[in-house]
């Protein structure tokens, strides 16, 4: 049976390590991911935070017409967003590390008070049992 004081160890070991995560998250991080399109008269670049960060362009681009542009920027867009996914290994939204750390604090806070009042209702208990002998 793990102690009280064991089990606090192993959440603020959990903390810290959770803690070390949120402060380096740039390990978790991927690289920007670089477009081109039509020949590469455009160039759209989506930073590490997953947003669009340059978008940079020919003037010659200007000669293909509004409604190849927008559609040739929609398909940029799309294949950078794609390229990024695949390279963060999944579709799912990176979890918010500050807000789980915040849970497990508030959870190891909330369970030594009750592994004290635990502790403390047994030595009650033990005190009368060995008291009434």
């Amino acid at each position: 049976m793990f102690g009280e004081d064991a089990i606090a160890q192993q959440l603020a070991d959990a903390r810290a390590t959770l803690s070390t995560a949120v402060k380096s998250p740039e390990a978790n991080q991927v690289e920007p991911v670089i477009v081109e399109g039509v020949e590469g008269l455009l160039r759209l670049t989506l930073s590490v935070e997953g947003r669009v960060d340059k978008f940079e362009f020919d003037p010659r681009i200007m000669r293909i017409g509004s409604e190849v542009l927008f559609d040739e920027i929609k398909r940029m867009v799309n294949a950078a967003l794609d390229e990024r996914a695949e390279a963060l290994g999944t579709d799912e939204p990176v979890p918010d590390l500050e807000a789980i750390n915040e849970s497990v604090a508030e959870i190891q806070d909330r369970s030594l008070r009750q592994f004290q009042a635990m502790s403390a209702s047994i030595s009650e208990v033990m005190a009368k049992i060995h008291g009434g002998k």
